[in-house]
């Protein structure tokens, strides 16, 4: 039983990768470049491009299950081609599939929930891996600079929701299921700042930007209008308590979530 993973090369794909390879099951990675993936070995690596439907059918052969994202081309954009892909993976045999929730409506979740396939929808709160946008400005002045200082996250461990996907693709119970996946606490802004100088071994100042500020960084980066606006409405414009710690981790894998701590001593070197 072979299982596929997209979005292979990514800060959760990796982790799915790893999480199935630990449980003994063969994998085949898709990456639009195989000579840099520098996955693990035994991972049998192959080119494909979600946004190209056509490329996809070579890398389904034999597959049972299959792990999607929903996004792809420039600035994680919403796939097109949802039914497309659906299709395709129907046609091919695939028999179960997880979803990775992207940060705007696309085709492909209706499409893969409207369909006959085992499904199983995940949808993460913020990413921990997000912190590593920090990097430059600890390193270069020991500060991190964004808005929305007041709004409390509750921020999930990428390879907690690689462990929730591998489980989800390989035992039965979780077809027809959307999981909500967090960490297991609320922090704002200064908080997490604060753990991770604490992982650090050293003082990191936050600074609070405005929302013209942020939307200024952001254009300047290239960053898309929408995800802009996107950005604005999850983490600025939200009621006091809209982020709840769920069980959902802890339920699917057995084990509670790591916390921000195991994540920032994780990660401390890169801040180095």
């Amino acid at each position: 039983m072979t299982y596929l993973v997209t979005g292979a090369t990514g800060s959760v794909g990796r982790h799915v990768v790893d999480e199935l390879l630990r449980a003994g099951h063969p994998v085949r990675a898709l990456t639009r470049d195989p000579a840099r993936a520098a996955l693990p070995e035994g991972v049998q690596v192959v080119r494909g491009d979600l946004g190209r439907t056509e490329t996809l059918a070579p890398a389904l052969d034999g597959v049972t299950g299959v792990h999607l994202i929903d996004v792809g081309g420039a600035n994680y954009a919403p796939l097109p081609n949802g039914q497309e892909i659906a299709d395709l993976l129907a046609r091919s045999g695939v028999r179960r599939v997880t979803l990775l929730s992207g940060w705007a409506p696309g085709t492909l979740e209706p499409a893969v929930t409207g369909g006959d396939l085992e499904w199983t929808y995940v949808q993460p709160t913020e990413f921990m891996a997000n912190a590593l946008a920090w990097t430059e400005s600890v390193r270069a002045g020991g500060v991190v600079e964004e808005p929305f200082g007041a709004t409390r996250t509750a921020m999930v461990h990428e390879a907690d929701i690689g462990a929730v996907i591998a489980t989800a693709l390989t035992e039965d119970g979780h077809a027809g299921r959307s999981y909500g996946l967090t960490g297991p606490e609320l922090l704002d802004m200064p908080a997490k700042v604060r753990v991770l100088g604490e992982a650090l071994g050293r003082e990191i100042a936050y600074v609070e930007l405005a929302v013209e500020q942020m939307r200024e960084r952001y254009r300047a980066q290239g960053v898309p209008e929408e995800m802009i606006a996107f950005q604005i409405e999850a983490f600025g414009e939200v009621p006091e308590g809209a982020y709840r710690v769920t069980p959902t981790v802890e339920q699917v894998i057995g084990r509670p979530p790591r916390t921000f701590r195991q994540w920032a001593e994780e990660h401390a070197e890169a801040f180095l």
